[in-house]
C-alpha cells in the first residue's frame, strides 16, 4: 500500500534490509518470516505494546538519497507479494527518471510528489474509500484484517491499547473495534492471544472498577465474559463500544446493514489517528442527543454548537447556555437545566444581523421571526462564521415546504413507501376532506355537551387556567418560537386547559414542526391508503370498536371513521410498524383534542421519536422500558423490588402502563393529565408516576400473598385516581366497574399523585434513562433471539432426526451466515432476505455461496474436488421456489438426509443430485447429450449420467453432531455406463 511519505530517522532499527538501489530500500521487520529467535520475540512484543508506527505492516519501502541520514517511508505491505509489486513498479517507472536529476533535494521532492499523486489517483478511482483516514490508521486496519482474517468490507472504527484478562493474568495488547466485531491481539515473548467477538453476540456491556479488575470494561456474551482494562481513554472506548453494540442490535431488530454517512463534512484540520467512521459515529451520537433534547425529526443534522448567552426579556437578564445550529433550526439550551430552552425554525426567520458590540454585550447577534419576535444572542466566539453558516442554511430553506405533491426528479423524503401485503380491495371508506368536521376540530368540541350547574366552580377554574396560559403566551411568546422555562413546566403540571391541549401537545412533541413542513401530506396518504386491504387494515378494523367504547365520541360513525383514517394513514406511511395494539387507544385520545391531521402527526412523534420501538410486533421498546423500570425499582424501592420479583408483578403491569400511557388502566380524565406531562417531559414522567404508584401501595404489596392479589391492589388504586378539576361529564371507566368491589378504596387526586412523583422521584434524568435503555436493549433483543431460536427448534424437531442441541447449533450457524450478508457485500440486501411476517422458521435465508460454505464445513459427504459441484446441486434441489435463497427449514431438510437417513434415503438423495432440477442448465444439457448417447436401443430408456464422469465420494453417517465431523467409512463409486444400467434396473 502506498502511504503519504513520512520521515524516518532510524532506518535500520529493528528492520532488516532485503533489497536496495541508489534511491530505495526494501525492508522486512525483524522477527517476521524466517527465523526470528529472541530478537523476533522482543520486536513482536514491542510492536504490540508500543504500536511502533509500522510498522504495523511487516514490510516497507524507504526512499533515501546519497549520504543523507533522513529516510522517507513511502510504502508498506502485509505480504511479500504486495511489497514486491510496489518495488518492481519503482524500478520500472522511476529509476531511469531519477538518474537525470542532479540535486538530491529535487529527487526527494519528485518522489514525494509522485507517491502523493498515486495515492490521489487511487482515492479518486475509489480504490481507497477511506481517503480521509490517516496513513497510520489504514496500516492498523490492514493489520486487523490480516490478524483476524477479515475481508475488505469489514471497516475498522478505532483501536486502543489495553490489557485482556485471561484467567488472572493480564495480556497487554491492542483492541480493535470494527463495525461488526470486537477483536483483541497480544503477542508477548512468543505467547499469542487472539480474540474475536461479534457485536451481535454481545448481551451486556459494563464499565466498573473492582479490586480484581481495576477500571475495566466487561463484555458478556451468552457463554463467556471478557474483561479489558488499563485503557488510556476508557470513557471514549466504552462509549464507542456501546454505540457499535447498539448498531448491532438494530441489525438484529430491523435486519438492516450499517451504512456510513456519505455527507459527513470534512474536518477543517487533519485529525491524528481518527478514522472517517469514528467521526461518523461521533457525529451520529451528537445528532441523536441534539434531536432528543429539542424533539426534532430523525433527518435533522447538527452542524455545530457554541457557547453564548441569550437575553430573556421576561427576566431582564442574560442566560448562559449553548446555541445549536442545524440544517433547519437554531436552538438554545441553558446551562442550568429547565432555566430556558428555545427552538427557532429557519422557515420562521426573517432577519439575521450582527449588532454593535460593547463591553456589556460583546459580539451580539439578533434574529427576528415572522411573528415579530426578536432574539438577542451574545458572547459568540466566532460570530462571523456563525452568521455565514446560518445564511447558507437560510438560502437552502425552501419557500414552500416539501409536500407529497411536489414534482421532482428525485423522490421526496416524505413520500410514503408502497403498500405491502395487498390482499385485495375492501369497500371504499369515506376519504379525508378538509370540509369534514374532524378536519377542523377535535371530537370533544364536536360532541360538546352542556355543562351541569354543579360543575360551575370547575368551569371557573378552567377559565383561570386559560387566562394563566394567555399571560404566559404574552410574556414568553406563542407557537414554535416560545421560550420554554420552569414556569412552562409549572403550568403543565397544573393541568393544560382542554381548549389548549391539542395546540400544546403539538408544540411540546415537535409534531407542529413536522406538520408545518409537510402540508397536504396526510390527505395524500389517505387518498393512497384508504380502500387498500392489508394485514394492518384488517387488524385496525377489528380494534376500531374497542378503542374507547365508553366515550360518546366513539359511539358513532364519525369518530370511528376518523380513527380508521388516522391509523390506516400511519400504517401506510410506516409499513415497518404498520399497526400495533394500543395504538388505537392512544390515537382515540389524540382525536378528542386534535384534528385528524394533528392527531396523525402526534402519532408519528409518539411511534418514531418519543416511544421508539414500542409499537411493533415484538413491542421491543416497551420491553426495554420494562427492564428499565425494574432497575429503577431496585434502586429506589429495594425492599419492594425483592417482593415484586418473587411475585412476578412488574413485568405484568409495566407493559399495560407504558404502552397506553396509563390510558387503559386509569380513568380517562386522570390519565390525560399524565399525557400532558409526557408530551412536555418525555418518558421519565411515566417512570416517575409508576414508581409513585408502587410507593403509595408499598405496605399492601409487601403483605400480599400472590400475583393476583398484588394486581388487584394496583388495579383498584389506579381505578380510583380522579381528576377533581375536570369540566367534562364523568366517563365510566370499564375496568373500574369490574374491580371496584363492595368497598372501593378512597379516591386519589391525580394532581397529588403527579406532585408526589416529582417530589420523590423527580431526580430522574433523561440521559440516565437513555443509558439504562441501552443496557436493557441488549438483554431484551438477545432474549427475543433466544426465544425465536427455541420456537424454530420446536417447530422443526418433529420433521428432523437431529437432536435439540444439534438443531440449536445449526440455527446459530445458519443465522450467522445470514447476518454476514447484512454487512459483507452480498448480492441481495438483507431486507430482501428477511420477511418478518413469515414464521421464524422461514424468516432468515442464505444464498448459494453461503450454503456452499456451510456444506463444506458440515456435510458428512466428503467430495474432494467436487464439493462445490455437489453442494450447488443440493442448493438448487432445496430451493423449491427458485428465488436463489433457502430458509432454515430447507437447510435442515438437506442435511438431515445425509446425517440420519438410511442407505436407501442416501442413495435416493444422491440419485436426485444427478437429475434436474439439481443440475444447472449446462450440466443438464451435458447430461441429456450423454444420456442420448448411452440410450439402450431396445428399451429407449433415458439414463442419468454424472456430469463430472469421474468419481464421487460419500460418507455413511456416524451419528455425530455437525460440528464434530469424523468420517468413518468412505466409498468411491466410479460411475460408468454399466453402473448406470445397474442403477436403473
Amino acid at each position: 500500500m502506498w502511504i503519504t511519505p513520512e520521515e524516518v530517522l532510524l532506518a535500520n532499527a529493528l528492520w532488516v534490509s532485503e533489497r536496495a538501489n541508489p534511491y530505495f530500500i526494501l525492508q522486512r521487520r525483524k522477527g517476521h518470516g524466517r527465523g526470528g529467535g529472541i530478537t523476533g520475540l522482543l520486536v513482536g512484543t514491542l510492536d504490540v505494546v508500543l504500536d511502533s508506527s509500522a510498522r504495523v505492516a511487516p514490510y516497507r519501502i524507504l526512499h533515501q538519497t546519497g549520504e543523507s541520514q533522513i529516510f522517507w517511508n513511502i510504502a508498506c505491505g502485509s505480504s511479500r507479494k504486495e511489497i514486491t509489486e510496489h518495488w518492481e513498479w519503482l524500478e520500472t517507472n522511476l529509476l531511469q527518471t531519477l538518474s537525470i536529476f542532479d540535486n538530491d533535494d529535487d529527487i526527494t521532492t519528485f518522489v514525494k510528489g509522485k507517491i502523493q499523486g498515486i495515492i490521489a489517483e487511487e482515492n479518486k478511482s475509489g480504490k481507497l474509500q477511506e481517503d480521509e483516514d490517516p496513513g497510520k490508521f489504514r496500516e492498523a486496519e490492514l493489520k486487523m484484517r490480516k490478524l483476524f482474517g477479515m475481508p475488505e468490507e469489514e471497516k475498522l472504527v478505532n483501536y486502543y491499547p489495553c490489557s485482556y484478562w485471561k484467567g488472572r493474568v493480564p495480556r497487554q495488547g491492542w483492541i480493535y473495534l470494527s463495525v461488526n466485531h470486537l477483536c483483541f491481539y497480544s503477542f508477548l515473548l512468543g505467547k499469542e492471544v487472539s480474540l474475536v467477538v461479534q457485536w451481535t453476540d454481545v448481551t451486556q456491556l459494563d464499565k466498573n472498577a473492582t479490586l480484581v479488575f481495576p477500571e475495566s470494561i466487561r463484555v458478556s456474551t451468552r457463554g463467556t465474559e471478557h474483561f479489558f482494562s488499563m485503557f488510556l481513554n476508557i470513557n471514549e472506548t466504552f462509549k464507542l463500544m456501546e454505540q457499535l453494540a447498539n448498531i448491532a442490535m438494530r441489525q438484529l431488530l430491523d435486519n438492516e446493514s450499517f451504512s456510513a454517512d456519505r455527507f459527513l463534512p470534512k474536518p477543517c484540520k487533519t485529525l491524528k489517528n481518527v478514522s472517517a467512521l469514528k467521526r461518523d459515529l461521533d457525529a451520529r451520537a451528537k445528532n441523536e442527543r441534539y434531536r432528543t433534547l429539542f424533539r426534532l425529526t430523525q433527518d435533522e443534522r447538527l452542524d455545530g454548537h457554541t457557547d453564548c448567552t441569550l437575553w430573556t426579556p421576561f427576566t431582564k437578564m442574560h442566560v448562559v447556555g449553548q446555541m445549536f445550529v442545524s440544517n433547519n433550526y437554531i436552538c438554545f439550551a441553558s446551562r442550568e437545566e429547565d432555566l430556558c430552552q428555545l427552538i427557532i425554525p429557519l422557515r420562521e426567520v426573517t432577519i439575521v444581523e450582527k449588532a454593535d458590540s460593547s463591553s456589556v454585550l460583546p459580539s451580539p447577534l439578533s434574529i427576528s421571526t415572522k411573528n415579530k419576535m426578536t432574539f438577542l444572542f451574545a458572547n459568540l466566539k466566532d460570530r462571523d462564521f456563525l452568521v455565514q453558516r446560518i445564511s447558507d442554511f437560510l438560502q437552502r430553506t425552501p419557500d414552500r415546504p416539501c409536500g407529497l405533491n411536489a414534482q421532482s426528479e428525485n423522490p421526496s423524503p416524505c413520500t410514503p413507501p408502497s403498500p405491502v401485503l395487498e390482499l385485495g380491495e375492501m369497500p371504499q371508506n369515506q376519504h379525508y376532506s378538509p370540509s369534514l368536521p374532524t378536519a377542523k376540530q377535535g371530537l370533544l368540541q364536536i360532541y360538546q355537551q352542556d355543562v351541569p350547574e354543579e360543575l360551575g366552580p370547575k368551569v371557573t377554574r378552567e377559565k383561570m387556567k386559560e387566562e394563566s396560559w394567555n399571560i404566559h403566551f404574552f410574556e414568553y411568546g406563542r407557537g414554535v418560537c416560545m421560550y420554554r422555562t420552569s414556569k412552562t413546566r409549572e403550568l403543565v403540571l397544573n393541568g393544560i386547559p382542554e381548549s389548549l391541549r391539542g395546540e400544546l401537545w403539538l408544540l411540546f412533541s415537535g409534531a407542529q414542526n413536522e406538520m408545518n413542513t409537510h402540508p397536504g401530506y396526510y390527505g395524500s396518504l389517505i387518498d393512497q391508503a384508504m380502500g387498500k386491504c392489508t394485514l394492518a387494515t384488517e387488524e385496525i378494523e377489528r380494534d376500531l370498536h374497542r378503542s374507547m367504547p365508553e366515550h360518546h365520541a366513539f359511539q358513532n360513525e364519525m369518530g370511528i371513521a376518523a380513527l380508521r383514517r388516522v391509523l390506516t394513514a400511519y400504517a401506510y406511511r410506516n409499513p415497518g410498524i404498520g399497526y400495533c395494539q394500543a395504538m388505537n387507544i392512544v390515537t382515540s385520545v389524540l382525536l378528542l383534542y386534535c384534528t385528524e391531521e394533528q392527531a396523525f402527526w402526534l402519532l408519528v412523534a409518539l411511534c418514531e421519536r418519543m416511544l421508539p420501538d414500542y409499537y411493533n410486533t415484538r413491542v421491543v421498546g416497551a420491553l426495554v422500558d420494562q427492564g428499565v423500570f425494574e432497575e429503577l425499582t431496585r434502586e429506589c424501592l429495594p425492599l419492594l423490588y425483592e417482593r415484586m420479583q418473587e411475585l412476578g408483578v412488574i413485568s405484568t403491569i409495566s407493559l399495560s402502563w407504558f404502552l397506553t400511557l396509563f390510558l387503559s388502566v386509569m380513568p380517562f380524565d386522570s390519565a390525560v393529565l399524565l399525557v400532558d406531562c409526557f408530551f412536555y417531559e418525555g418518558i421519565k414522567v411515566i417512570f416517575q408516576v409508576s414508581l409513585a404508584v408502587l410507593h403509595a401501595n408499598m405496605d399492601q404489596l409487601l403483605s400480599c400473598s400472590d400475583e393476583g392479589e398484588a394486581m388487584t391492589i394496583l388495579g383498584r388504586y389506579l381505578d380510583n385516581v380522579v381528576n377533581k378539576q375536570t369540566v367534562s361529564p364523568p366517563i365510566p371507566h370499564l375496568h373500574a366497574l369490574l374491580t371496584s368491589g363492595n368497598n372501593p378504596p378512597p379516591e386519589i387526586d391525580a394532581f397529588e399523585l403527579i406532585k408526589a412523583s416529582y417530589e420523590k422521584f423527580g431526580s430522574l434524568r433523561a440521559d440516565v434513562i437513555e443509558q439504562m435503555r441501552f443496557k436493557q436493549r441488549l438483554k431484551v433483543i438477545q432474549s427475543l433471539e433466544d426465544t425465536a431460536k427455541r420456537s424454530v427448534v420446536r417447530a422443526i424437531m418433529t420433521d428432523s432426526a437431529f437432536t435439540i442441541e444439534e438443531l440449536e447449533e445449526l440455527y446459530v450457524l445458519f443465522k450467522a451466515k445470514h447476518i454476514m450478508s447484512c454487512y459483507w457485500g452480498s448480492s441481495s440486501t438483507a431486507a430482501e432476505r428477511h420477511d418478518p411476517s413469515l414464521p421464524y422458521l422461514e424468516q432468515y435465508r442464505i444464498d448459494c455461496g453461503q450454503f456452499v460454505q456451510l456444506f463444506s464445513a458440515l456435510a458428512p459427504w466428503s467430495c474432494g474436488l467436487h464439493t462445490h459441484t455437489l453442494s450447488s446441486r443440493l442448493f438448487r434441489l432445496l430451493d423449491q421456489n427458485k428465488d436463489s435463497l433457502i430458509n432454515f427449514k430447507e437447510f435442515v431438510t438437506g442435511l438431515s438426509g445425509m446425517y440420519h437417513g438410511d442407505m436407501t434415503e442416501k442413495l435416493k438423495l444422491l440419485y436426485k443430485l444427478h437429475l434436474p432440477p439439481a443440475l444447472c442448465p449446462e450440466e443438464a444439457e451435458s447430461a441429456l447429450e450423454a444420456t442420448q448417447f448411452f440410450t439402450d436401443d431396445d428399451t429407449q430408456q433415458d439414463l442419468p449420467v454424472i456430469s463430472t464422469q469421474r468419481s464421487l465420494f460419500f460418507l455413511l453417517s456416524n451419528q455425530q453432531p455437525p460440528n464434530k465431523i469424523k468420517p468413518v467409512l468412505v466409498f468411491c463409486c466410479n460411475f460408468s455406463v454399466e453402473c448406470h444400467k445397474y442403477t436403473v434396473q
